[in-house]
């Protein structure tokens, strides 16, 4: 009995050893084989649409958009607007290369509409004028340095070739617009504000939140607003827009979205690194501004200064460790020089977390507004309807002041400044910006056939501001603008001449002549 439980054990172990044997075979086997296949994936089958990307260079990194049809954010593949980006899947469309988007700005620059042909300035329409044999005397901004060793000799007669950049450009500002198109002077501006050195940085006085002017040694100035928050980061929707911070780059898309446009009111804005420690902190005479430096936990250098808002510890501007991403809006002439008014905005918001404006609750409040001076007469309507415009495009809700120069009188432009809220939501519209239009139906022809023209591909809005914003020094760093905040302009740009057309609809009966302001004949039939 034992002997045969004996063999049978045998048995046994000896098939298990053999199954072993086996799978240890077959195992070497597959084994083999795999090591003598290409690591490579075999080619995939080209399709037009995939040799098409191959042979394009795209520049753009992918972004965030909020999907709707998903609980959160979801990457879209680099160089496709947000408008591409519907149900989860991505539109057959993408960014064309720079070179192509500097090409159509280079295009759109060269156009008729941007070279129209002007009168000669008359002395009675500059701002100012040098006056003859009396030498030049720098002007005051809000406070004196206290040593002028920084400072370059002045020699400047009344020959545009004495002057510095800042001062040629003050000199150009006219009746009609801050400087003129082309500007041959522009190019020594955009250096000055991104490469002189700054021999002084104090605090503007008043605001909201942290602005410092900062001279060059040439004597020219220019407003310094601190990079606040990332180029990526939407402004929190629980937030109001009069608690919004004040961004940077939204200065520097102001300034480049205004030539664009053609309206040349916003001055000069450059995107620059500056250095806190050396081209603030050591060089300021501000006393407050420098008592609030301090080192953060990590090392970084911070300061907050002092403003009614957002000047505490809790919003401190840091450099990482010194450097810091600003922009730099050049001044404009002194108001000693100059004198301003400041004009409260017929469409102002109630600043209210409750409380209506009354254009909000009135359909006909522009019938009122045309009868009040000095919408009632000249181009202040059309002239305000531009810069509703240039506001709903970058979505800035905070326009409740404008100005003007008190030389000009109610016969001039207006100044486009501020724009620090801008640029804050690429995944919204805010349709209230665009009321003065839609309650008004009034607008220039000159700004109307711009507008076309910057919805056509060959012009198309979104691929010229990306050119011209690729030509701010901050560009290396990043885009100043991301993909979805370009796509945006696109589609508000068409809600703006649906807006135009719908008016255009409703006065039928007179062809629409009320609609358009006539403002330049030679262009009539174009």
């Amino acid at each position: 009995m034992m002997w045969r439980i004996r063999r049978r054990s045998r048995t046994i172990c000896l098939s298990l050893a053999l199954v072993s044997i086996f799978l240890h075979l077959l195992l070497m086997f597959v084994s083999l084989s795999l090591y003598h296949q290409p690591c490579d994936p075999p080619p995939l089958t080209r399709t037009p649409i995939a040799t098409h990307l191959a042979n394009k260079s795209y520049g753009f990194t992918g972004a965030a958009v909020l999907d709707e049809s998903t609980d959160g954010p979801r990457r879209h593949s680099p160089g496709v607007p947000l408008d591409h980006f519907q149900g989860g899947r991505i539109k057959a469309a993408i960014v064309e290369p720079l070179a192509s988007s500097l090409a159509k700005l280079q295009a759109l620059f060269n156009h008729p509409l941007y070279n129209a042909p002007m009168s000669a300035v008359q002395d009675e329409d500059l701002l100012l004028k040098v006056i003859p044999k009396l030498r030049s005397e720098r002007s005051s901004q809000m406070w004196v340095s206290r040593s002028q060793e920084s400072y370059d000799n002045a020699h400047w007669n009344s020959s545009s070739d004495s002057h510095p950049p800042w001062l040629r450009f003050h000199l150009a500002i006219s009746r009609w617009q801050l400087y003129p198109h082309p500007d041959p002077n522009m190019e020594s501006v955009i250096q000055q504000l991104a490469t002189h050195p700054i021999v002084s940085s104090v605090q503007k006085t008043g605001g909201t939140q942290l602005k410092l002017v900062m001279s060059f040694p040439n004597y020219g100035q220019a407003m310094f607003k601190p990079m606040k928050q990332e180029r990526d980061d939407e402004t929190n929707y629980n937030l109001y827009y009069f608690s919004d911070f004040e961004r940077h780059n939204a200065e520097i898309g102001a300034f480049h979205l205004d030539r664009i446009l053609g309206y040349r009111r916003v001055p000069p804005v450059v995107g620059r690194q500056v250095d806190v420690v050396k081209e603030i902190k050591d060089i300021t005479t501000d006393r407050k501004l420098a008592r609030t430096f301090f080192n953060s936990p990590v090392g970084n250098v911070c300061f907050y200064g002092r403003c009614s808002y957002y000047c505490s510890t809790e919003h401190a501007v840091c450099g990482k460790p010194t450097d810091l991403e600003a922009s730099l809006a050049l001044m404009l002439p002194d108001l000693s020089l100059a004198r301003r008014r400041s004009w409260r905005s017929p469409w102002r918001r109630s600043y209210s977390r409750s409380k209506l404006a009354k254009w909000e609750t009135d359909p006909d409040y522009c019938t009122t507004i045309k009868k009040t001076a000095p919408y009632d007469k000249g181009t202040r309507l059309v002239d305000f309807i531009d810069m509703v415009i240039l506001d709903f495009l970058m979505s800035n809700m905070d326009r409740h002041h404008y100005e003007t120069f008190e030389k000009f009188g109610n016969d001039t432009f207006l100044l486009h400044l501020d724009n620090g809220r801008a640029f804050g939501r690429h995944s919204k519209d805010e349709p209230s910006i665009l009321v003065p239009l839609e309650q008004c139906c009034r607008i220039r022809r000159s700004t109307w056939l711009r507008l076309r023209l910057l919805s056509l591909p060959q012009y198309r809005l979104s691929d010229v501001m990306r050119a011209s914003l690729s030509q701010d020094p901050l560009h290396g760093v990043a885009p100043l603008l991301t993909e979805p905040h370009l796509a945006a302009l696109d589609r508000r740009l068409k809600t703006v001449m649906d807006a135009v057309s719908r008016c255009m609809e409703k006065q039928s009966e007179n062809g629409g002549a009320e609609v358009i302001y006539d403002d330049i004949d030679q262009l009539k039939d174009m």
